[in-house]
């Protein structure tokens, strides 16, 4: 190979070498422009966040207001209930036991039947007890018989020791005898009641009114004093009471009100709270704080005449304690919170909002009772809340919105109304 050769194949190596890298380059660059497009696009979000509307601005134009719905302070009546899980437990369960043996020869009550006390249940035979009543029978007139001749022996006895005919121990010794005939004839008389007794025993009545179970034991069965399970499960109704639980820091406003003389009423409601299912009163509270948990167990009484409180049942028990008079009652709905605390949006009367920070009192239902920050008369934002800002300008309804404690829908009955617990501090007048 010639200089000349070596020169060419080396020139066209170099060219070969410089057009991939001008390639190379290129890719480089193309790859750097759209990192940078990228980055300036995040750049723009970061430092060009999206403003939120306010006074409904975007969404409703430029300036636009921003419909709500607005509801009237009111000054009313809310009540100031506590709310636990109680358990529906009878006044009375009884297990209906025989208490003699023998055959069960009649069974003369249906499962679920509702029973009186004294009602006829089932009946065992009494043949056994019968034969017994009858030999303790003759043992008495037998006995009987003796202690005649032995008082008319004794009488006899006591003659002749007057006439001093016989020795004084014979008298003493015929005294002894009428006693023991006494004694023999007293034993005879309760064995007598006793199979009497057993007799009855073999009635077997209901000793409580309430409702039947399920049979326990068949007819025809021998049944003892030792079987467990019984005859018959017994359970009253009517009344019947709820047990629940209490915070032990609630207990001295609910003592407070028992001392002075007060009747509180107990509402029960059902797992969803949903459905009202009976009214009663507090009847009594445990002697003891649970140290385990810090409550203290409550039993209420309810008449139950619909028999919509079943045994063991689980229920939502609702205490009245007392009721706030003449309380500031607004919806719920429009109770905010945020920044400033606990606040409402206050509709002017040029049609704009103002932040209201306000201290809430006890909650029933959908009411609650504001203890500062608003006058009865206010108007307040119960919907479209979360579009306003502080001066936003708003539209009403043409229809106004009804007022707090007028809207059934807000301000439900007592014996209707979900039980809610009451929040934050509150001074009331007394319920008398």
């Amino acid at each position: 190979m010639t200089v000349e050769q070596s020169n060419d194949r080396i020139r066209h190596s170099t060219s070969a070498l410089q057009s991939r890298s001008s390639r190379s380059w290129l890719r480089v660059a193309v790859w750097l422009v759209i990192a940078v497009a990228v980055l300036g696009g995040v750049g723009w979000t970061v430092f060009h966040p999206h403003v939120q509307p306010q006074g409904g601005k975007g969404r409703f134009g430029a300036g636009g207001p921003v419909p709500v719905v607005a509801a009237t302070a009111q000054k009313g009546d809310i009540a100031i209930t506590l709310n636990a899980l109680g358990t529906v437990t009878p006044l009375a369960t009884v297990t209906v036991k025989t208490q003699i043996s023998g055959q069960l020869t009649q069974i003369a009550f249906h499962e679920g039947q509702t029973v009186h006390a004294g009602d006829f249940l089932a009946q065992i035979d009494p043949r056994p007890y019968e034969l017994s009543l009858a030999q303790y029978q003759g043992q008495l007139l037998r006995d009987q018989a003796l202690l005649r001749e032995a008082q008319l022996d004794l009488e006899r006895y006591r003659t002749l020791v007057a006439q001093d005919s016989i020795a004084k121990q014979q008298l003493t010794t015929q005294e002894s005898l009428v006693q023991q005939y006494q004694g023999t004839i007293a034993t005879d008389m309760a064995q007598i009641n006793g199979a009497k007794l057993n007799l009855t025993y073999c009635h077997i009545v209901a000793p409580v009114e309430g409702r039947v179970g399920l049979r326990m034991v068949d007819q025809g069965n021998y049944v003892q004093t030792s079987d467990a399970n019984g005859l018959v499960v017994i359970t009253q109704l009517h009344p019947i009471t709820v047990i629940f639980t209490l915070p032990e820091d609630n207990l001295p406003v609910i003592l407070k009100r028992l001392h002075g003389g007060a009747t509180l009423s107990v509402a029960a409601y059902d797992r969803s709270q949903g459905m009202l299912l009976a009214t009663g009163t507090l009847k009594t509270l445990d002697n003891e704080i649970d140290t385990t948990t810090g409550t203290v167990k409550l039993r209420a009484e309810f008449d139950n005449e619909d028999e919509s409180l079943f045994p063991n049942q689980f229920v939502n028990a609702q205490l009245l304690v007392d009721t706030l008079h003449d309380a500031t009652i607004i919806p719920t709905a429009a109770i905010q919170r945020g920044a400033p605390g606990t606040f409402v949006y206050q509709v002017a009367a040029d049609n704009t909002v103002t932040v209201r920070p306000v201290k809430l009192g006890p909650t029933s239902g959908e009411k609650v009772a504001i203890l500062s920050g608003l006058d009865v008369g206010d108007m307040v934002v119960v919907d479209g809340a979360d579009k306003l800002r502080e001066g936003s300008q708003v539209t009403l309804p043409t229809a106004p919105a009804k007022d707090a404690s007028r809207d059934p829908a807000a301000a439900p009955a007592a014996a209707d109304a979900k039980p809610h617990e009451h929040t934050g501090e509150h001074h009331h007048k007394k319920d008398q």
